[in-house]
């Protein structure tokens, strides 16, 4: 992996609609120019969940592209060759993946389902910024890596370590 080129990024989780596309809002805004992210779900819901969007909205961040894919998109020919695949969800990590192009380096960074959280919309709203502030850790541990100069065991033994982190308010 050179470090001049731009790794492509795969976050899954079953519904894509929460936790992976604000994965990928946020590895765009940080890694711009270094990392491009995607998202998608083995069954994905159709639509990004409204306080997702919102809380995307309210960091500044661009939604017109966001939306609920499966990947299947992402394991044919014509899809970006990926680098790094992430699941952000226990039922994603645990089911069978397509075959990818290009024999992406994979992790598991396990986050709770904010969507998942009942409640009052104070309730909610809390649950998906602490979702938020947990990728970011994850995703700002990420892009520091020295990618290009880690080999491919120490690079996946970091990567397996990022996902155990956790960022306690």
């Amino acid at each position: 992996m050179s470090p001049a080129r731009i790794y492509n990024v795969l976050f899954l989780c079953t519904g894509n609609s929460a936790r992976s596309i604000l994965a990928e809002s946020l590895l765009n805004r940080f890694g711009a120019g270094r990392f491009r992210a995607y998202s998608a779900g083995s069954f994905p819901k159709g639509q990004v969940h409204p306080l997702a969007l919102e809380l995307i909205e309210r960091m500044g961040l661009p939604t017109e592209e966001l939306r609920s894919k499966s990947w299947d998109e992402f394991a044919i020919e014509a899809a970006p060759e990926l680098d790094f695949i992430f699941t952000v969800c226990d039922n994603a990590a645990g089911e069978v993946c397509p075959v990818w192009p290009g024999k992406p380096i994979t992790a598991h960074w396990g986050i709770a389902d904010p969507a998942a959280v009942e409640g009052t919309l104070d309730q909610r709203t809390l649950a998906f910024r602490k979702t938020v502030r947990e990728l970011e850790t994850r995703i700002r541990l990420f892009i520091n890596l020295p990618i290009a100069t880690l080999d491919h065991l120490m690079l996946k033994e970091k990567l397996r370590a990022i996902g155990q982190s956790s960022h306690e308010s």
